[in-house]
C-alpha cells in the first residue's frame, strides 16, 4: 500500500509567532492520527519557481489515512486556529507503492 504524505509551504510568513495557536492543535491531531513529521521549517533550497520559505512534510502509512487525517474534527479545529492573512499552499500526496 502506497504512503499518504502533507505537503505545505508558506510563500510568506511576517509573524511565525502567529502560528503558535494552530502548531499547539496541530500537532497532535497529526499524531493522533498516525501521521509523522519528517521536515518542519528547516533548510529549503528552492529550484525553478519553488518556494524557499517554511516547508512541512508529514508522512502516513496511507493516502486514505492522510486524507482522513486532514478531514479529523481535530485537524478541522487546527484549521480554524490558522491565523488571518496566513499564505498556504497545501497537499495531500499518494506514494510510490
Amino acid at each position: 500500500m502506497a504512503k499518504g504524505y502533507w505537503a505545505s509551504v508558506y510563500p510568506a510568513i511576517s509573524e511565525p509567532e502567529r502560528l503558535t495557536a494552530y502548531n499547539e492543535l496541530a500537532g497532535p491531531a497529526v499524531r493522533a492520527a498516525g501521521g509523522r513529521t519528517l521536515s518542519r521549517g528547516g533548510r529549503v533550497v528552492a529550484h525553478e519557481a519553488g518556494i524557499s520559505q517554511r516547508a512541512v512534510l508529514v508522512e502516513f502509512d496511507s493516502f486514505e489515512q492522510a486524507v482522513a487525517a486532514y478531514e479529523s474534527e481535530a485537524y478541522q479545529k487546527a484549521l480554524v486556529a490558522l491565523p488571518d492573512g496566513f499564505e498556504r499552499d497545501f497537499r495531500i500526496i499518494e506514494g510510490v507503492d
